[in-house]
């Protein structure tokens, strides 16, 4: 049996019009993907918007909740708020076709389509690239970046354009 099937939106049987569909996202949906997470103990809710037509079909997936990071900064578990919205078109054709990130192709036979990818997709695409906890300070943020590794070449490298031994040598280079 597919594990995705829960995530199926029926779309067969419906009258044309917007029809309201929602799931409860936790770790077990996660793990149907088969792949590490960069984040625990998710609680969120997806409100998926159908809005049928004749030859096609529009998606609006929003989702909204709570996901637990690791602080980049501080090592410490820290809840993080989450919120997204993705619009799809899905259009009717021979087979199943998503290389356009906005219009997918489903078979005509089709009877249903599953939502599962474009709501895993959302979720990560939520997930902020620099995780740090409310807890931590402007104070300290500003003595990190004043720390940072890019400050310590840049002083480096001004360093080495000063000193005079460097430039003997290549005084030498230059006339072999």
């Amino acid at each position: 049996m597919d594990k995705l099937r829960n995530y199926d939106i029926s779309f067969s049987g419906l009258k044309n019009g917007k029809h309201q569909f929602g799931f409860e996202i936790d770790k077990a949906f996660f793990q149907l993907f088969d792949t590490e997470q960069e984040f625990t103990n998710p609680r969120i809710s997806v409100d998926v918007l159908l809005d049928k037509h004749t030859t096609f079909l529009e998606f609006e997936i929003k989702i909204k909740g709570l996901i637990e990071l690791i602080c980049d900064i501080t090592n410490e578990n820290f809840d993080h708020p989450i919120e997204n919205e993705i619009r799809v078109l899905v259009k009717f054709g021979e087979e199943y076709d998503d290389s356009d990130e906005d219009v997918i192709t489903i078979p005509s036979g089709d009877h249903a389509f599953n939502a599962a990818q474009l709501i895993y997709e959302n979720v990560i695409l939520s997930i902020p690239m620099k995780k740090i906890s409310p807890n931590v300070k402007d104070e300290d943020l500003e003595i990190l970046e004043k720390f940072s590794p890019k400050d310590i070449e840049e002083i480096e490298e001004k360093e080495h354009e000063s000193d005079p031994r460097w430039d003997a040598l290549k005084k030498l280079k230059d006339k072999n």
